[in-house]
């Protein structure tokens, strides 16, 4: 068997720890099989857990079950770059929903996040929330034809609209022509449970409404924009009671 790498050991941390919040019935030699090592290796990473603060509980005898202190709390989570945009996007939506539940910690969630991305992404994450807007529920009508948007298309249009770049769509429209489309994604809306993206489109070199659902592709994302005031896209949400 090869050695371990330090790489393949911070992996297999971080897998171990995760087997162990999930609650399952582990063992030692069943993590040995699942990570493609030895149970001496197990062993050792476990006893690296427990230098970190880990506390975990092993019964006695080789490959005995292993489990997490019943009353530990939650440690370290690591999001990759998409999950934490996607968090950082959800906590904007709850904040704009102004729930009285579950609000009490929101704030400090979201400064913990931010804390975490590099300085050039920070300002754009700041005032997230105030580009993000609520309606009513959709209508019956646009529910019929409403379907969930593919999401790789969701992923790359929501780094588009963090980050303020343009967007190369490929977009169907209510009557079934497909364009392609350079947009400008400034605002989001949420017709529950419909997501509108409100952009400067290049075609019609104007602004309009697009329902995300309707992206059946993002070519490619690329020059930033100059963010525009939400009284620009008066006309594109006449009709939309937008919080």
């Amino acid at each position: 068997m090869k050695r371990a790498s330090t790489l393949n050991r911070l992996e297999r941390l971080d897998i171990l720890k995760s087997r162990l919040k999930s609650g399952d019935v582990l063992t030692v030699s069943d993590m040995a099989d699942e990570l493609g090592i030895s149970i001496r290796t197990v062993s050792r990473d476990i006893e690296i857990l427990r230098e970190q603060g880990v506390p975990i509980e092993a019964d006695r005898g080789r490959g005995g079950g292993i489990r997490l202190q019943i009353h530990w709390g939650v440690g370290r989570i690591n999001f990759n770059y998409s999950e934490a945009v996607d968090l950082m996007i959800t906590l904007a939506i709850a904040q704009q929903m102004r729930s009285p539940l579950f609000m009490a910690n929101l704030d400090s969630i979201r400064r913990k996040i931010d804390s975490s991305f590099p300085p050039l992404m920070k300002s754009k994450v700041k005032n997230l929330k105030h580009r993000i807007l609520i309606a009513p529920s959709a209508s019956v009508d646009v529910l019929s034809g409403f379907s969930t948007p593919a999401k790789g298309v969701t992923e790359q249009l929501h780094q588009a609209f963090l980050m303020q770049q343009r967007a190369t769509i490929g977009y169907k429209a209510k009557n079934g022509e497909v364009t392609k489309r350079i947009i400008e994604p400034h605002f989001l809306l949420l017709s529950y449970p419909v997501w509108y993206v409100l952009a400067w489109d290049d075609l019609r070199n104007d602004t309009r409404t697009f329902r995300c659902d309707r992206i059946l592709k993002i070519y490619d994302v690329g020059s930033e924009f100059k963010l525009f005031p939400i009284s620009r896209f008066k006309t594109s949400i006449e009709g939309i009671d937008a919080i």
